[in-house]
């Protein structure tokens, strides 16, 4: 998978150096590109927002650096393969495991960072009729919550997170995405249980003896139980 991320804060996105999705990316799984937004304007000093229309606090930022930015980002990339171009906002539809998984499957992403008020609206809508790969660009407007961050880079950083550690390869044991919080294949509506590790009484608190019973249908049932309490308890709404 190729991932691009246009912003004005490109050091804002080292931390996806790091860790298992820069192990990733040093073994060739991911291919990360962050470009600069500020390069793609024209006055000296490569200004990228302006008053928004109708009046009203804060700025917006412009659509002709992106409508530069866009293109020459798709161009840089395979020809011949089709691009999701995701842009962070609050006001978008909510990013979930699900579309995690969903364009984990995706041969390319590019992310457009908006900052201030966000982007004009017009170039989610001019994105659209972009083609790459003999397709139309598919573009998503997508929130990973019910808050509002100074800018999308923060955004970015979760979303690319969730989405490479589902790339085949980038974590060692694919199994251990079974029991995820909101994973498919059962787990979708659930929280993960808790879980222990060694020593077996830490503090005066023991490790449930089932964990260590050997029994493995009677650690699934615990497991599942214990999800399901979770669930009522920290998040009755998944349970309808």
């Amino acid at each position: 998978m190729r991932i691009d991320v246009i912003t004005i804060f490109g050091e804002y996105l080292e931390p996806l150096r790091l860790s298992l999705v820069g192990r990733a990316i040093g073994d060739g799984l991911l291919d990360l590109a962050v470009h600069d937004l500020r390069d793609f304007t024209h006055d000296r000093h490569r200004t990228v927002d302006d008053a928004p229309y109708g009046g009203g606090p804060g700025m917006v930022m412009k659509p002709e650096p992106w409508g530069e930015a866009l293109p020459s980002v798709l161009a840089a990339g395979d020809p011949d393969q089709p691009v999701r171009i995701v842009v962070p906002t609050p006001s978008g539809h909510l990013f979930t495991q699900a579309t995690a998984g969903l364009w984990a499957r995706d041969p390319r992403l590019v992310f457009a960072c908006g900052r201030y008020e966000g982007i004009d609206a017009r170039v989610a809508t001019w994105a659209e009729t972009l083609e790459a790969g003999g397709r139309p660009v598919v573009v998503d407007e997508v929130s990973i919550g019910d808050y509002v961050l100074n800018g999308a880079e923060a955004a970015v950083l979760v979303m690319v997170e969730a989405v490479a550690r589902l790339i085949p390869g980038v974590i060692g044991n694919e199994a251990s995405h079974a029991d995820d919080s909101f994973a498919a294949g059962g787990m979708e509506r659930l929280l993960e249980g808790p879980v222990y590790t060694r020593p077996p009484v830490w503090e005066g608190l023991a490790v449930p003896p089932v964990l260590m019973s050997g029994d493995h249908g009677a650690v699934a049932r615990w497991r599942r139980d214990r999800a399901e309490e979770r669930t009522r308890r920290m998040r009755p709404d998944l349970l309808g």
